[in-house]
């Protein structure tokens, strides 16, 4: 895991008689801006080397955070570090906590019909559509059937799904169950279970974890964990929790200043970018990120690290304070 706190561009061009090419590429560092301009210029020099030799590179890489990023780090402003933990504030304003080994996962409500479901409920109205236009030897008839089906298939998936998740209790119910189910399956395990806004959040006590891992990915899919957020695990070597309020939950309408929020933001623009997190910094004291809820498994086996990265995690997010979470 990298959450820089310095960052840099190099712009390389080559010319020849008959094109001309342009490459740039983004350095970073710790140290100072001007190890992360070196990093830059030597990752475009490398990157116009490859693609003079014909590679198809992107001559560009776009400045985005964490959400898209591939082949640079997490590139946020940093707010804490706590060890190799970085608590760094994202590209809408809310702060995050980024930690190498110690897995947190997320775990949405969805009132969305899945792909497969959707695709049965076609699939079946489809072939009632057809049999009714055998049925009664009118072409129009089935062609109406099957616009008909084509149109109200996805309002029927989904309330199927509505009435499917009622029956079990619940969204909250059947991710619980989920979780208890993992446990159940792997009694050495130790979760610590949270409630956000959402959905719920599991935080892994009992061992560190490789977010590229076996474990990490088995845990994921039981879960149902979203997939992007899988994706990022393997692909920033981290693993990373939201432990303060989406902005718009707690009325702050304007997004994060300047337009966009992805770091770093030139230096006379920093006194809007500061004025705009002192709003949300003063409305976010009234709400929690999440709420603790209970403890499964191994409950006596805690590693050290994930000990402290829980007392930091609950701490930010105010997991057991009586607030309104958000």
């Amino acid at each position: 895991m990298i959450v820089p706190e310095y960052w840099a561009e190099a712009r390389l061009q080559h010319r020849s008689h008959r094109r001309s090419i342009t490459v740039r590429r983004f350095g970073w560092s710790d140290d100072s801006p001007a190890a992360a301009q070196a990093h830059a210029d030597a990752r475009a020099c490398e990157a116009l080397e490859r693609v003079l030799a014909g590679e198809p590179l992107r001559r560009r890489e776009p400045k985005v955070a964490y959400n898209g990023a591939e082949g640079v780090p997490i590139r946020e402003e940093i707010v804490q570090r706590h060890g190799d933990t970085v608590v760094s504030r994202n590209g809408y304003g809310a702060l995050c906590l980024n930690t190498p080994d110690v897995l947190f996962a997320d775990v949405d409500f969805s009132d969305e019909a899945g792909g497969w479901l959707r695709l049965t409920v076609f699939g079946v109205l489809v072939a009632a559509a057809i049999a009714f236009g055998m049925l009664t030897q009118s072409h129009g008839w089935g062609v109406a059937a099957v616009v008909v089906a084509l149109l109200f298939g996805s309002v029927l998936a989904h309330l199927l799904h509505r009435w499917s998740v009622k029956m079990r209790g619940g969204p909250e119910r059947i991710a619980r169950r989920r979780v208890a189910a993992f446990v159940a399956a792997n009694p050495d395990w130790h979760l610590r279970v949270y409630r956000t806004p959402a959905g719920l959040r599991v935080l892994a006590m009992h061992r560190r974890f490789d977010p590229a891992s076996d474990e990490a990915a088995n845990l994921f899919e039981a879960l149902g964990t979203d997939p992007l957020y899988a994706r990022m695990c393997r692909r920033q070597h981290c693993f990373r929790a939201r432990v303060s309020p989406k902005p718009w939950r707690i009325g702050i309408g304007r997004h994060l200043r300047p337009r966009p929020g992805v770091w770093p933001v030139s230096p006379e623009r920093m006194p809007e970018r500061r004025r705009w997190v002192e709003d949300y910094e003063q409305a976010a004291r009234g709400h929690a990120a999440c709420r603790f809820v209970e403890a499964l498994g191994s409950i006596r086996s805690v590693d050290a690290t994930a000990e402290r990265v829980m007392v930091l995690h609950d701490d930010l997010c105010r997991a057991r304070q009586a607030l309104p979470i958000a």
